[in-house]
């Protein structure tokens, strides 16, 4: 059986994480192992490289380098042995974040951001290609409805406490990206909670991806 790997994304306060529980229950009762992961992290390098970018003030390049260093430890570590198995993968996160975030959000160069996505990403599942989810599912909330829904929830990081239009060009840098590819499923995250997960669950059988 063939690994499987799904990544869920979109702004803080889109409700992405709050499914990967019934994620990894249908995929566990359709007879699969699952690895639930998360970015930046995922192992203990890349754990300690997401506390220096969530708490620790930078430039939008050491960030960027920051980040796809941890993706690197990551992706070698956890992803590709785990797609190697045969197993699913579920990573809260994965590229199309730092694209959005530093991308859209600190208004960094794409193109230099495309460069260090090969770098990572290029053979490291024992393939000519280029590693990537075979489905990302885009939780897509306006950033006012996020704000309204993260508004007193916790002691917000760096990227959390950013102002409104930080999160406009976040959002805006997640719908670029969708645009570039057919393996994201657009998600209205606006919708309750139960009619979230049956947007998913229509996505993934969509795909096939389940029976």
């Amino acid at each position: 059986m063939s690994g499987l790997f799904l990544s869920l994304e979109g702004i803080d306060g889109a409700g992405k994480s709050s499914h990967i529980d019934a994620l990894e229950a249908l995929f566990r009762a359709h007879g699969r192992q699952v690895v639930r992961t998360r970015e930046p992290g995922g192992t203990p390098l890349a754990e300690t490289l997401r506390s220096l970018v969530l708490d620790q003030p930078m430039d939008p390049l050491t960030e960027s380098l920051l980040v796809f260093a941890a993706r690197r430890d990551h992706v070698v570590q956890v992803i590709a042995p785990a797609l190697a198995r045969g197993d699913v993968v579920l990573c809260d996160r994965f590229t199309d974040a730092t694209f959005a975030y530093q991308g859209g959000g600190r208004g960094f160069d794409l193109d230099v951001l495309a460069t260090l996505e090969r770098w990572v990403q290029w053979g490291a599942a024992e393939a000519e290609v280029l590693l990537q989810p075979a489905i990302t599912l885009w939780f897509d909330l306006p950033a006012e409805v996020a704000a309204e829904r993260l508004a007193g929830a916790r002691v917000p990081d760096r990227f959390e406490s950013q102002p409104l239009e930080f999160f406009r060009r976040v959002a805006a840098g997640y719908a670029a990206r969708a645009a570039q590819s057919d393996r994201f499923a657009r998600i209205d995250a606006g919708q309750s909670r139960d009619q979230v997960w049956q947007q998913v669950l229509i996505a993934l059988h969509q795909r096939k991806l389940i029976a």
